[in-house]
């Protein structure tokens, strides 16, 4: 994408032209009114289930770690086994596994690229029936596991609380499309916004009861990791708007009997390309072997899952490997997303040049340097946010955080960045539009 300068409006400017846009207040009516939909659905129960014996178990097995870290997407759903239980995880799993499939299968790439509309529609048609495919494997688990706290357990329950979750998560899937058509932001993005946001408030009531216990360790540890937080959260902003702007140069054209100069742009490349799925797909790496030795019992696995782990013998190890994972999927995830060689062939076709390098195969090697240099500084400030706030939590003893680190950071702050550029987009078009009718 090349760029020209623009102004763009001021955060007054955009809040008093929502205010007098009747089409905006409409989305952001609707957007409001779905999200609260789906959260009143994480609240509706999954029956036939002994509710204090799943809350038992779930804070008694290995594999309540794992519910703990996907309940923070769900908002509590997981946890609390409601109808919405899975919400719209199914749907983001089946966008990873549609994009990596698009990359390796070269049907889907060429249907991606040369298809048009249409075969973006059949594309977002596949991940439903992969989201479909993933629902009904992810409720088949849950409802095996949680089989033998129900009241009445046997094959009849499994299929009732399987059809429960699915049907759910499937209704979630198509709010979170009514969203994105005719509401405000990303609606598979905003749901996991708002599902993180509803854990917010129990943090912090268990912070503050933890900082008026009077310790002082405590409350240092609480003014410690608080600081580190919000230092973050500011780091995240400037990254996740970072760029650097490659200066792009159109040759003088002639149209006709006029001649137009040399137009400036440039070309932005992002700092972090991948966002946060490589901290997604690191901690599904992470856990994976977690899963398995609590399904399977084996002692080589459990050994395993014990040094993969911030609390075992060798933290140092679980850094390590964590951070290393990162960086790979890094580097996978933006030679998905950035191709140098499109790149410059859309330079070539525009007739616009980086000025001292030659078209071509120089162009797209200059951009895939550039590439990498990001991607390398983008990995290692993704891994500094994963680990430095475990780190803190374990320093400090103050743990009433845990599992809200750094890919519900990036998320959040991600999130609200993207939403705000869409109602800004939004808000400039009125004005554009208003413009013209005068």
């Amino acid at each position: 994408m090349v760029v020209s300068r623009g102004k763009a409006p001021t955060a007054q400017e955009t809040f008093l032209q929502m205010a007098q846009a009747a089409g905006l207040r409409g989305r952001l009516l609707v957007t409001v009114g779905l999200l609260i939909l789906v959260r009143l659905g994480t609240r509706i129960p999954v029956p036939g289930i002994d509710r204090v014996a799943f809350s038992e178990r779930l804070q008694n097995s290995n594999f309540g770690s794992v519910i703990g870290f996907l309940d923070i997407f769900s908002g509590g759903g997981l946890s609390a086994l409601g109808v919405f239980a899975l919400g719209i995880l199914p749907f983001i799993n089946a966008s990873i596994i549609m994009q990596l499939l698009t990359a390796a299968l070269p049907s889907l790439e060429d249907l991606q690229k040369n298809e048009g509309e249409a075969g973006r529609r059949k594309i977002s048609q596949y991940t439903r029936y992969v989201a479909l495919a993933w629902a009904l494997l992810q409720s088949t688990v849950i409802g095996i596991w949680v089989n033998s706290v129900a009241y009445e357990p046997g094959s009849a329950f499994i299929f009732q609380t399987m059809l429960a979750l699915v049907a759910g998560s499937m209704f979630v899937m198509w709010l979170s499309e009514l969203i994105t058509e005719n509401g405000l932001g990303n609606g598979a993005s905003l749901l996991i916004f708002v599902n993180i946001v509803a854990v917010l408030p129990r943090s912090l009531g268990q912070t503050i009861e933890l900082a008026q216990s009077g310790d002082r360790n405590i409350v240092g540890g609480v003014i410690i990791l608080t600081l580190v937080f919000l230092i973050t959260i500011v780091g995240i902003v400037f990254v996740q708007e970072g760029t650097r702007r490659i200066p792009i140069v159109s040759a003088k054209r002639q149209v006709g009997r006029r001649m137009y100069a040399e137009k400036s742009s440039y070309l932005p490349l992002r700092l972090n390309q991948g966002g946060v799925m490589p901290i997604i797909f690191a901690t599904a790496v992470l856990f994976l072997p977690l899963q398995l030795a609590n399904s399977t019992n084996n002692e080589l696995l459990i050994k395993l899952v014990g040094y993969l782990s911030p609390n075992s013998s060798a933290p140092w190890a679980y850094y390590l490997f964590y951070l290393s994972t990162i960086l790979f999927f890094s580097y996978f995830y933006a030679s998905l997303v950035v191709n140098p060689v499109d790149m410059s062939q859309n330079l070539k076709r525009m007739g616009a040049s980086i000025p001292g390098i030659r078209p071509g195969r120089a162009t797209s090697e200059y951009i895939s340097r550039i590439i990498n240099r990001l991607t390398f500084l983008g990995a290692i400030f993704l891994g500094l946010v994963a680990i430095v706030p475990t780190m803190v939590e374990g320093a400090t003893r103050v743990t009433t955080f845990q599992g809200l680190g750094a890919t519900s950071l990036l998320i959040l702050v991600g999130v609200a960045i993207d939403t705000a550029k869409q109602v800004q987009t939004y808000v400039i078009s009125q004005r554009y539009e208003g413009m013209v009718k005068q």
